[in-house]
């Protein structure tokens, strides 16, 4: 049986508080971070950890936003920001299939949902 990739993410509504973590990079994941790793943002995920876990001056970071906001003619944009609106990192991508616009927080070494905090 094909697994078919939810890109939508119609059940993300149903994540809140979380029941286990999943290490991801060294970083802790919760299930709805989860899902949307198994639904086709993977590479959101992981292009965000790596950037919060290697640049220097996003480690020390206590609370950190992640946001992805889709553009015009399938493009998006990676935003790292402070939770004060203060931009820390951008990646822009040419090209995305993903369907929505996504916000994670990251605290404690856990990148999770607004839901499950």
């Amino acid at each position: 049986m094909q697994k078919t990739e939810d890109l939508t993410l119609k059940a993300l509504g149903q994540f809140i508080g979380t029941q286990q973590y999943f290490r991801v990079l060294g970083a802790n994941v919760t299930d709805g971070v989860k899902y949307i790793m198994d639904n086709g943002y993977s590479w959101f995920v992981t292009d965000a950890l790596a950037v919060i876990l290697f640049k220097r001056e996003l480690r020390g970071q206590p609370f950190l936003t992640v946001e992805l906001k889709l553009l015009e003619d399938r493009e998006a944009d990676l935003i790292i920001t402070d939770g004060n609106n203060n931009t820390l990192y951008s990646q822009h991508y040419e090209f995305t299939d993903a369907k929505r616009d996504l916000t994670l927080y990251f605290e404690n070494g856990v990148l999770l949902l607004n839901s499950e905090h």
